[in-house]
């Protein structure tokens, strides 16, 4: 295992609907922990978040980075925990290059780093998020910690079975590293 692509909302901090105010940015439970991990492990992390409420007009993109950066400031991990950030601004029903899920960021960082699919893990609390995985053979995970029902997403996704779920983030961490 080289690096995780990790969702934000639902699975590093708390769901809360189209967050534009860092002020409300609050790390779910073992992230900080599970990252440490990660990075002492030498796994490259990469962050890919889709922020629909930048392409409906509810805020701009100004305020997912000011969020972001609220959110790595609370992980105090370094200053750029992240090799690479991709957030995808557009609404659902506008044309999109990296809207989960698209696996084109995915498909970037394997071409940028020469790794192979099996090599990533995609870790999120939504279908859409495996779903990247899916597209490219790549790992992933899910972990029931943000607002929808995970379970009945992947059932309706058929991805039932097809990857692990975890209550916690930090137990989806051990799980990769089981994997290398």
């Amino acid at each position: 295992m080289k690096g995780l692509i990790l969702d934000r909302d639902g699975t590093l901090i708390a769901h809360v609907p189209y967050l534009a105010d860092p002020a409300q940015v609050a790390l779910l439970p073992g992230v900080h922990d599970g990252l440490r991990v990660a990075l002492d492990a030498g796994l490259a992390l990469f962050l890919h978040s889709n922020q629909s409420g930048v392409g409906r007009g509810y805020y701009p993109l100004a305020a997912v980075e000011a969020c972001n950066r609220r959110m790595i400031e609370l992980l105090n991990l370094g200053e750029q925990p992240f090799a690479r950030i991709c957030i995808a601004p557009e609404a659902p029903d506008q044309p999109s290059r990296y809207r989960k899920p698209s696996p084109a960021f995915l498909r970037e960082i394997l071409a940028e780093h020469g790794w192979r699919a099996d090599e990533l893990c995609c870790i999120g609390d939504r279908a859409l998020d495996l779903q990247v995985a899916a597209h490219t053979g790549a790992r992933a995970i899910g972990v029931a910690t943000g607002l929808e029902n995970l379970q009945a997403e992947m059932t309706a996704a058929g991805l039932q079975g097809v990857f692990p779920v975890f209550d916690r983030f930090d137990a989806a961490i051990q799980h990769v590293l089981s994997l290398t």
